[in-house]
C-alpha cells in the first residue's frame, strides 16, 4: 500500500560530468584523478568510498566506532582496514592508471552497486562491481569479470591493508576444506589508536568452478600492515572469467569477539554464494525504494533528488542506535560526530519516508540520555543537556577551541522537537512512553533550570551560541528560545497523551521565554544583533520547520530582512529553508531559484556529490541533502507534519514543472 502524493517535476542543471538515462544512475567518464571526489556505497554500518584508481577504494568507514587519533583531542569515527582492495597482473604486468584506458564508473542507485569498467591495453576488458550488502550490515561484496581479447594469463589479488593509525596489527590466513567446498579465509585484526577497540576484517574468494576445480591460491604476507591472496588463470582469446570476493568488518563496538565474528560472517556470505547475496541485497534496496520520489520530465533533477535519498538511505539503517553525522559514512568530515544536522535537517525526510530509520536516529539519543544528564549536572543545570558534538558515549566531543561545545545548547531543543515529530507521525504510544517522553521530560527540565528571570519579568536564555554560529555568547537567540519553548510545550502534550500530569512549570516557563523584536516587528536574531552578516538560517527557522511564527506579515519581514544577511559562504542547507518559506508566501519562482542554489553550486566532480559549501572539498554533505529533500517534500509539495500526522497541503509548482509522485510505504 502507498500514499501517493502529487508534488513536482523539477527542471535543473546537468551535474558536472555525470550523465544518466533513467534517473537511477550516475555515470562518470573522462575521470581526472586530481579532481575526484568519490561516491560512497554503504549499508548504514560500513561505508566504502570509491577511488579513481582501478580496483581500489579510498576509505572504509565503520559506523559507531570512535577513538582518539589524527586531529585534536576529540574522538574520530574510525577508518578500518581496507579489506576490499584488489590488484591485477595481466601477463605479469601490474595494472594501473598508466596502462589502462576507457576508465568509467557508474553508480546504480536503485541497486546500490558501483560498477567500474576499463580496458587493459589491447589485452582484456575488466568489469568490477562493488556493494555494501544491505541485508548483511557488516559485509560487502565485489564481483569481477575479465574478458580476454587475446590469450593472456591473469593474476587477480585480494588485498587487506591497515591504515597507519591501527596498532598491534596481526594478519591471518586459513583454508576451511570440506568435501563440498573450500573456503580461503584472509583476516586482519588490530587495535584502535588508544586500544579502546579491537577491529577485525576478513574476506574470501567465491569461485564459480566446481569444488576441486578452483584455482590454487597463494597467500603473501608482505609486512605488518598488508597481505594478499592471489591466483593465476590462463584465458583464451574471447574467454570471460568471473569471480567474487566477500568481505566483513566489525569491532568490539559491535561484538565482544570481532575476530571470530568477522570470519563467521565472511564464511556465511561465502556459502550463501553470489547469486543469493545479490538477490537479497537487491530485495532489501527494492523495499527501501518503495518510499521514493518519482519525477517525470526532468531526469537531471530526478537524479539530484534520488542521489540525496540514496545517500541518506545508505548512511543509516533501522534496528540500530546509530545516528547520522554531517558527512554520513563518506569519510572523516566533522570527525563523524552527530550535531543538530541530524534532527533538524536529515531526520525529517527520513521520518516521512523511512520512519523505522528515523527511529534508529532517536534511539541513538535515548541510549545516551544518561550522558546528557551528566552534562547538565556538570554545568549546573537539571535534566538533560545534550552535547553539541556527540560521538560514541554521548559526552561532549566538540574540540575545546570551539565555543559551540558548552554554549550551542539549542541541540537539546532540536532533539525535543524531533522526538515529538516522531510521535505525531507514528502515533506510537508505547514508544512515547518508553523512549519519547523520558527524553522530552529531561529536556524540559533542562530548559526550566536554564532560564534566568529578568527585570522585565521574562525568563531569558543568556550566554549561548546561536544557530547562526557567528553569534557567540549572546542572549535570547531567536532559534534557541524557540526550540526551548516548543520542547517545554511538547513535554506537556506528551504527558497528557500518556495520561500523566505534566510539570506545571513547563508551560509557565514556555509562556515567559521571549522572542525579541525589532521596532518594525521583525524578529531580532539575538539581544545584541545589529544587522551583521549571518552564517546560516536562524530566525527564518521559526517559520519552518518550527512553525512558531505563522502570521504572514512577520514571515515576510523576517524573510526579506535575513535572506539578504546570509553569507554566500555559509552551508548549503540554509537556502532550502528560504525556498520553503517563499513557496508558502506564493513566490514560487524565487523558491525554485533558491532550491537549486542550495545544492547545485556545491556539486563536485565526477559524480556531483554535494560539498558543504560552494567550492568546498569535503563531501558528501548529507545535511545539504536533507535540506534539499525538505524543500521538495515540505515546500513545493505542501507536506506537513501536524497533530493529526503527516498531511498534504496545497501543491505549488513553478511554471516549468509538471508532476512528481512521492510514494510512501505504509
Amino acid at each position: 500500500m502507498y500514499r501517493c502524493l502529487i508534488i513536482i517535476c523539477l527542471i535543473g542543471v546537468q551535474i558536472l560530468s555525470a550523465q544518466t538515462d533513467n534517473g537511477w544512475t550516475i555515470s562518470a567518464k573522462n575521470i581526472n584523478p586530481n579532481e575526484y571526489y568519490g561516491v560512497t556505497v554503504a549499508n548504514g554500518m560500513v561505508g566504502i568510498v570509491s577511488s579513481p584508481e582501478p580496483l581500489k577504494v579510498t576509505d572504509v568507514v565503520l559506523n559507531g566506532v570512535y577513538d582518539y587519533y589524527q586531529r585534536g583531542r576529540v574522538s574520530n569515527i574510525l577508518k578500518t582496514f581496507n579489506h576490499v582492495n584488489m590488484e591485477l597482473d595481466v601477463d605479469g604486468q601490474r595494472i594501473s592508471r598508466k596502462n589502462i584506458r576507457d576508465y568509467a564508473q557508474n553508480l546504480d542507485m536503485k541497486k546500490a552497486v558501483l560498477t567500474t569498467t576499463f580496458s587493459v591495453e589491447n589485452k582484456a576488458t575488466v568489469k568490477h562491481e562493488m556493494m555494501a550488502l544491505r541485508h548483511l550490515p557488516y559485509t560487502a561484496m565485489i564481483m569481477v569479470e575479465i574478458t580476454a581479447k587475446e590469450a593472456i594469463e591473469i593474476s587477480p589479488m585480494s588485498v587487506i591493508e591497515a591504515p597507519n593509525h591501527l596498532t598491534e596489527v596481526k594478519n591471518y590466513y586459513a583454508e576451511i576444506d570440506r568435501p563440498h567446498v573450500k573456503i580461503p579465509l584472509m583476516t586482519s585484526v588490530g587495535n584502535s589508536p588508544s586500544g579502546k577497540h579491537k577491529l577485525a576484517v576478513s574476506n574470501s574468494f567465491i569461485f564459480e568452478e566446481k569444488h576441486g576445480e578452483e584455482p590454487d591460491l597463494i597467500h603473501e604476507d608482505w609486512d605488518y600492515n598488508r597481505h594478499l591472496t592471489k591466483f593465476r588463470k590462463k584465458l583464451k582469446a574471447g574467454e570471460t572469467y568471473r569471480f567474487s570476493v566477500v568481505a566483513s568488518a566489525c569491532s568490539t563496538e559491535h561484538y565482544e569477539d570481532p575476530h571470530n565474528e568477522a570470519e563467521r560472517l565472511t564464511i556465511f556470505a561465502a556459502l550463501e554464494g553470489r547469486d543469493r547475496l545479490l538477490s537479497r541485497h537487491y530485495a532489501a534496496w527494492e523495499a527501501l525504494w518503495e518510499s521514493d520520489i518519482q519525477i517525470e520530465g526532468d531526469l537531471s533533477v530526478q537524479r539530484d533528488v534520488r542521489a540525496a535519498l540514496y545517500h541518506l538511505y545508505s548512511f543509516a539503517r533501522k534496528g540500530t542506535a546509530y545516528s547520522l553525522s554531517p558527512m554520513g559514512l563518506s569519510g572523516l568530515g566533522y570527525n563523524g560526530h552527530v550535531f543538530w544536522d541530524t534532527e533538524l535537517w536529515m531526520y525529517p525526510p527520513l521520518l516521512v519516508l523511512q520512519p523505522d530509520i528515523a527511529r534508529s536516529l532517536l534511539e541513538y539519543r535515548f541510549e545516551r540520555l544518561g550522558a546528557a544528564k551528566q552534562n547538565a549536572f556538570a554545568h549546573g543545570y537539571e535534566g538533560a543537556m545534550f552535547p553539541w558534538e556527540s560521538a560514541g558515549d554521548g559526552s561532549e566531543d566538540t574540540p575545546v577551541w570551539a565555543l559551540t561545545g558548552p554554549f550551542e545548547q539549542h541541540i537539546s531543543g532540536c532533539i525535543g522537537w524531533a522526538t515529538w515529530k516522531y510521535y505525531q507521525v507514528t502515533k506510537d504510544q508505547e514508544w512515547l512512553a518508553t523512549r519519547g517522553y523520558p527524553m522530552l521530560r529531561e529536556i524540559a527540565d533542562f530548559w526550566t533550570s536554564r532560564v534566568e528571570k529578568g527585570a522585565d519579568g521574562k525568563l531569558h536564555i543568556n550566554n549561548v551560541v546561536a544557530a547562526d554560529e557567528w553569534a557567540e555568547n549572546v542572549d535570547d537567540n531567536a532559534f534557541t528560545n524557540a526550540v526551548a519553548i516548543l520542547s517545554l510545550q511538547y513535554a506537556t502534550e506528551a504527558a497528557k497523551e500518556l495520561g500523566l500530569t505534566p510539570n506545571p512549570n513547563w508551560n509557565k516557563t514556555a509562556d515567559l521565554i521571549p522572542i525579541l523584536r525589532m521596532p518594525d516587528g521583525t524578529v531580532r536574531e539575538h539581544a545584541t544583533y545589529e544587522g551583521e552578516a549571518i552564517k546560516q538560517a536562524d530566525v527564518n527557522l521559526l517559520t519552518f520547520p518550527l512553525k512558531l511564527i505563522t502570521d504572514e506579515a512577520t514571515m515576510r519581514k523576517n524573510l526579506s530582512y535575513y535572506e539578504a544577511k546570509i553569507s554566500p559562504n555559509g552551508p548549503a542547507m540554509g537556502y532550502s529553508v528560504l525556498s520553503i518559506i517563499h513557496n508558502k508566501l506564493g513566490s514560487t519562482e524565487k523558491a525554485y531559484e533558491l532550491f537549486l542554489r542550495g545544492f547545485r553550486p556545491n556539486q563536485v566532480p565526477p559524480f556531483g556529490v554535494i560539498s558543504e559549501t560552494a567550492g568546498g572539498t569535503n563531501p558528501y554533505f548529507a545535511t545539504g541533502a536533507g535540506g534539499m529533500l525538505q524543500a521538495v517534500l515540505f515546500g513545493f509539495g505542501g507536506l506537513d507534519i501536524t497533530a493529526q500526522g503527516l498531511e498534504r497541503g496545497s501543491v505549488i509548482l513553478p511554471a516549468a514543472w509538471e508532476n512528481i509522485e512521492v510514494k510512501i510505504k505504509e
